[in-house]
């Protein structure tokens, strides 16, 4: 169930709940258990969701949840402040360092990651012309609300939390809501974070354009984003004799678990932070690494990383490993198996000369993984295979490739002989043909005349051949 908090001290919060009673048909219920300023009175219910009004803004209002019957999601609708014109977004509450605006010092709420990203989605369909959407850092109180939360925010200004339009998209955004999970599923591992989809977001400003844009773009979800005036400001916020660097570790922490992730997303070269993950079990990716893994097995990724190399180091996903793939070597044909094999580096090499493009098809068509070189895009020749006769299809590829520059081609004995009639100088200069322009016309299939003699192209060609080894 979705429970939608609604601030009366919030005007913008006021207009989103005048109309998500709108848009749903809502039964109205009285409780008396609790009182009208804490979210008691007249309630509102509607299949999915329950909406109740607090007497105090959002941020200080301290275990909502409670008031609600075991939500799934608490969703606070709430109005922005800033300086970026008409704004709706969303983001996680709690606090990175001093509690200056409601919760605890260095206290981070649950996340929803998964919730968040759809709900970036629903924004985005919903907004009234002239409104961005937006992913901000966890930056507020409450850090205490009882189960998975979020806010959802028209913003920046006086005009907009005035502003029916906004008011609504922001409401239709939250009705959305209804019945989606606040996290991505999960696998077996032992370690369920680990095979869940969800990452941490480190650095970066308040707005979070980077982890948005992961968020809107892959089938990642973005819990707790620390920026990086967060980590500046974790000091001795908790106001006891515990150290800086402890703090940090501890928030640090406290972000991946409350976002039931295992991975950290870093935004700009932090060897320091990317360390500090590294120490507290996790691990730090790049925005590559990310989009890489996009719909590939996680256990999967992680087992090729160990055997092969890692996407830092060059290490590839091919279109078949984003179906349901194995997670262990096994021999080649085996239908829960993967196995190593090797390219054959010259016809590979030779093949990318000829068509950089088709050649990197031909492998991501067929691998399920691959090393490449030159920033991703040069296979260097170890691929991972689901089966005996993927390394066969794809030298059938490359094989054709060299079509395209070779007159014949003969495979014999784990051999290429590829043939190809060519231009030859020494054969030019025989018959006095003088080096510079005419070479050129017979190289390009033109006759030359030499001192009143016609030189046809076919005179000075010369029958080349290469060998390309295939096992």
């Amino acid at each position: 169930m979705l429970g939608i908090v609604v601030s009366r001290a919030d005007s913008a919060s006021v207009h989103i709940g005048e109309h998500l009673r709108e848009l749903a048909d809502w039964e109205r219920h009285e409780d008396d258990s609790r009182s009208d300023a804490a979210g008691g009175g007249v309630v509102h219910r509607t299949e999915g969701a329950c909406l109740r009004e607090f007497e105090a803004l959002h941020l200080d209002i301290e275990r909502p949840a409670a008031a609600f019957d075991d939500p799934a999601l608490v969703v606070f609708a709430s109005r922005h402040s800033g300086e970026t014109g008409p704004l709706l977004t969303a983001h996680h509450t709690g606090n990175v360092g001093p509690a200056d605006h409601g919760g605890r010092p260095n206290d981070l709420a649950r996340a929803c990651p998964n919730a968040h990203a759809r709900v970036l989605d629903a924004l985005a369909t919903h907004a009234p012309e002239g409104y961005e959407v937006g992913m901000e850092c966890t930056h507020h109180g409450p850090s205490e609300v009882g189960g998975p939360s979020m806010f959802v925010e028209v913003g920046s200004s006086e005009p907009e939390w005035a502003d029916p339009a906004a008011a609504r998209a922001v409401a239709q955004a939250i009705l959305d809501l209804r019945g989606v999970d606040p996290d991505r599923p999960a696998g077996d591992a032992t370690d369920e974070n680990r095979t869940r989809r969800h990452l941490v977001g480190l650095g970066g400003g308040h707005y979070a354009p980077r982890f948005e844009r992961v968020a809107r773009e892959t089938d990642w979800a973005v819990g707790h984003v620390l920026a990086d005036w967060g980590f500046e400001a974790l000091d001795r916020a908790s106001g006891d004799d515990t150290d800086d660097e402890t703090n940090r570790r501890a928030v640090l922490d406290q972000a991946f678990g409350q976002s039931r992730a295992a991975y950290a997303l870093v935004d700009g070269d932090r060897p320091a932070l990317r360390s500090a993950v590294a120490d507290l079990g996790y691990r730090a990716v790049g925005e590559t690494w990310v989009r890489e893994v996009d719909g590939v097995d996680l256990e999967f990724v992680r087992a090729v990383e160990r055997e092969i190399a890692t996407v830092g180091e060059g290490l590839r996903f091919g279109n078949p490993a984003t179906g349901e793939q194995p997670t262990a070597p096994g021999q080649a044909g085996e239908q829960d198996g993967w196995t190593v094999a090797e390219l054959p580096r010259e016809l590979l090499d030779e093949a990318f000369g000829i068509d950089r493009e088709r050649t990197r098809e031909a492998v991501a068509e067929t691998a399920l993984a691959f090393e490449t070189g030159e920033g991703g895009t040069r296979p260097t020749g170890t691929v991972v295979l689901a089966d005996a006769g993927g390394r066969e299809r794809i030298l059938d590829v490359l094989v054709g490739v060299l079509g395209d520059r070779y007159d014949s081609l003969d495979r014999d004995d784990g051999v290429l002989v590829a043939r190809v009639a060519a231009f030859d100088p020494d054969l030019a200069r025989t018959l006095g043909v003088p080096e510079g322009p005419a070479f050129g016309r017979l190289s390009g299939g033109q006759a030359v005349e030499v001192d009143g003699e016609t030189i046809p192209p076919e005179a000075v060609t010369r029958e080349r051949e290469r060998e390309f080894p295939l096992s």
